[in-house]
């Protein structure tokens, strides 16, 4: 996998809300194409401007939702409050807009997956 794309009318937008929510840097930027990743030879998401890109209106059918993220953290009840700070809207239990409309979903992180670290991203507890 290269980047995960998604369609969005302000890509500036859309990549410093995840920055902010991933703790990852921006990493590539033009006018119609931002990268936010790891370092700038890693995969990541990249946010592609699509004017007219309709908002998805999950849970109803209109407009399908395209695709979701599963963000892991290590405290749930932690990690909403700040990612409504960041411009997100709460659609459900634990399932959110980001400010371009795309839901995604903060989940617990398993016991298998490694201790998300405290340099930024949403739902780190400092472990």
């Amino acid at each position: 996998m290269h980047h995960v794309v998604l369609d969005c009318p302000d890509p500036d937008t859309l990549a410093a809300f995840y920055s902010a929510v991933l703790g990852l840097p921006v990493t590539y930027r033009d006018d119609d194409w931002v990268v936010v990743a790891a370092s700038d030879t890693s995969s990541g998401l990249a946010f592609q401007r699509a004017p007219g890109n309709q908002r998805p209106t999950w849970p109803e059918p209109a407009v399908p939702q395209q695709f979701h993220l599963d963000i892991m953290v290590d405290d749930v009840a932690e990690a909403g409050p700040r990612v409504l700070e960041l411009g997100a809207v709460r659609l459900d239990v634990d399932v959110y807009a980001d400010p371009a409309g795309h839901p995604f979903c903060l989940i617990p992180r398993p016991g298998w997956a490694v201790p998300i670290s405290d340099t930024g991203p949403i739902g780190a507890t400092g472990e």
